[in-house]
């Protein structure tokens, strides 16, 4: 007869149900149940990410934003005659691109701080060169057109007039003028990506049919986290400097020579005519046309704890299905029983882990944020062991397997396009030990309080 068979009902349901085999079922169930309370964890960090955005873009609006700037071209109001007799004549504005167009950008940078939140700011002094000859203008008028060479003016542009530091000024022939506001240039129909301020000088004097000269604009703005040049000339040139550490090289054309140190960066663009794929004059919906042909520069923060914390919250099961696996692990080597209530408290030792994480982030920084909030944490987790196990060993094994597990964690974070392979690697090494250092366990046992197997339960009860 089957020993357990023989024995008392309620013996055998109370010895099954801590059968270690269900015991690590139900662990594992705990695990997926920790997520639920995980959400809301994560929507902590939400809303502080959003706070974030806030400040950064209140901020921002009071020092001009993200800007994006247009250098000089050439403008010429045009009339067409009307179809219909007493109907009003058609209106409009020619642009002529500068046939070179070579822009310096200098940016220095500082931090602006509200509350615990920091916002990456800048001055920017920049210089546009632009070389133009209108020989051959105009070349793709409107039929019927009739150019006013008398209106003719010098026109910048910029996403955020309010950014201004000082006047923007206009050399050609050795005299300078001073940028006023101008009229729209650009095609009201159309949908652009970052509508512009235009300022310009009036340009009838040396604007002519044939004609060919340069000009030299100089403005002052600030701004906010990004800084962009569009390619205003057939063939544009724009170099641009800062003393930021960390900048990121967007829009749509990639620098030809970069360099990036502790001290700053710098880029240089080189945008030929066929690249740019606009014309070199046209209507104003050329303008408009711009909005693709942009050369920029982020002011990226090196480590946005936001970031860094919400990356860390994607690993969260991973995290607490490793810890309750290492706790498993001990509960059967040790062969004493832990209550599933002492796993939940382990689960939410885990949650508060993260809000420590968050807290501290905010303050001093994601990298010492987590050495302190992990740190604190796995001296919790291996106190707990001690408690729970009385003994020793078990507290200090428990500390060095939870040290190298936080390790883990924080190095996966760190390490970005290798972080899902590396991760999936450790999951199946860790698994992998864990059936090693249980493989002579008999699942179907159970462990009594004092720490013998429900086999010796048995042998006690005369069986």
């Amino acid at each position: 007869m089957d020993p357990i068979s023989a024995l008392p009902l309620s013996i055998q349901i109370r010895n099954r149900s801590r059968s270690m085999g269900i015991k690590l079922l139900v662990v594992g169930f705990l695990a997926l149940l920790i997520a639920i309370p995980a959400i809301f964890v994560s929507d902590i960090v939400e809303e502080r990410t959003t706070r974030a955005k806030e400040v950064v873009q209140e901020v921002g609006s009071r020092v001009g934003g993200q800007q994006t700037f247009l250098g000089p071209v050439l403008t010429i109001p045009y009339t067409i005659p009307p179809i219909y007799k007493g109907a009003p004549p058609s209106t409009g504005v020619y642009v002529v691109f500068p046939i070179e167009g070579d822009a310096t950008v200098r940016v220095r940078t500082e931090e602006r701080h509200r509350s615990l939140f920091k916002v990456p700011v800048f001055q920017a002094d920049l210089k546009f060169d632009a070389s133009f000859d209108l020989s051959g203008v105009p070349s793709a008028a409107p039929v019927d057109a009739a150019l006013d060479w008398s209106r003719a003016g010098i026109v910048v542009g910029v996403s955020d007039a309010h950014g201004a530091l000082a006047d923007g000024t206009l050399t050609v022939n050795d005299k300078t003028l001073t940028f006023a506001p101008a009229g729209n240039i650009g095609d009201e129909n159309s949908q652009q990506r970052l509508p512009l301020t235009y300022l310009g000088v009036a340009a009838n004097d040396i604007a002519q049919p044939n004609a060919v000269f340069k000009v030299n604009a100089a403005l002052r703005f600030s701004g906010a986290q990004r800084l962009a040049v569009l390619a205003y000339g057939k063939t544009s040139h724009i170099t641009v400097e800062g003393d930021w550490p960390s900048p990121g090289f967007d829009g749509s054309f990639v620098p030809v020579k970069r360099t990036v140190s502790a001290q700053g960066f710098s880029g240089e663009w080189l945008v030929p005519f066929i690249a740019r794929g606009v014309r070199a004059e046209g209507t104003n919906t050329a303008v408009s046309s711009l909005d693709g042909a942009a050369m920029g520069v982020s002011l990226i923060e090196m480590a946005d704890p936001y970031q860094s914390v919400n990356r860390s919250m994607k690993y969260l099961p991973l995290f607490v299905g490793l810890v309750f696996l290492s706790y498993f692990v001990f509960e059967v080597t040790a062969r004493k029983r832990v209550h599933p209530a002492q796993y939940v408290l382990v689960g939410l030792a885990q949650l508060i882990f993260y809000l420590l994480l968050l807290s501290l982030a905010e303050r001093i920084g994601f990298d010492w944020g987590f050495l302190l909030a992990g740190a604190s944490t796995v001296l919790l987790l291996s106190s707990n062991t001690n408690w729970i196990f009385k003994s020793r060993p078990q507290g200090f094994r428990a500390l060095a397997v939870f040290s190298l597990l936080y390790v883990f964690i924080y190095l996966l974070l760190r390490l970005e396009d290798n972080a899902l392979l590396v991760g999936a690697l450790a999951s199946f090494l860790a698994v992998a030990a864990v059936m090693y250092l249980t493989r002579k366990i008999d699942w179907y046992s159970s462990i009594t309080p004092g720490g013998e197997q429900a086999s010796a339960v048995l042998g006690r009860e005369g069986v």
